[in-house]
């Protein structure tokens, strides 16, 4: 293999790993591509929105943009927790739209290869998975990776940019 072709076979290798942030919700470790996300900011208290569904937890002014908050753990129909010092903000751009999505706690950014990535597993009908884009794999890990494009349907989004506005 000469120079080129060493250089390309590198590149190639590296062009298809993708950067996660990994986060924490009721013990278990989840992830979104580290490109939808805008910043991490410390939980502060929101202002509730009458009528709003209850994983909305309000909206936030973030330096002038009114952001909406959504509790993924509340989403995910996981046990109720108190927010606490590690409860935190992921702020993720979503089809042009910033949405704030609580969670438990961020750990990492990890870069997982194509061949760590296992696709979601098929529950049917009964359990609407369509947000899962895969498993990631790693040697004594289990990240759940989540499509933050797909985590919240088009009419949720609706209600999203309602309590935006």
């Amino acid at each position: 293999m000469n120079q080129f072709s060493a250089a390309r076979v590198a590149a190639d290798s590296t062009a298809h790993d993708k950067e996660f942030l990994v986060f924490s919700l009721g013990g278990e470790e989840y992830a979104v591509d580290i490109l939808k996300v805008q910043e991490i900011r410390g939980y502060e208290n929101v202002t509730r929105i009458a009528n709003a569904p209850d994983f909305i937890k309000g909206v936030a002014n973030l330096r002038g943009v009114i952001v909406p908050i959504v509790d993924l753990r509340i989403k995910f129909r996981l046990t109720d927790i108190e927010y606490n010092t590690q409860t935190v903000v992921i702020v993720v751009n979503i089809e042009d739209r910033v949405v704030g999505i609580v969670v438990d706690g961020v750990s990492d950014v990890m870069t997982l290869k194509p061949d760590q990535i296992k696709p979601a597993p098929e529950f049917g009908v009964s359990m609407p998975v369509d947000y899962l884009s895969g498993l990631g794999n790693l040697e004594d890990r289990m990240l759940v990776l989540v499509d933050i494009e797909k985590l919240l349907t088009s009419d949720e989004m609706a209600l999203v940019e309602k309590a935006a506005e």
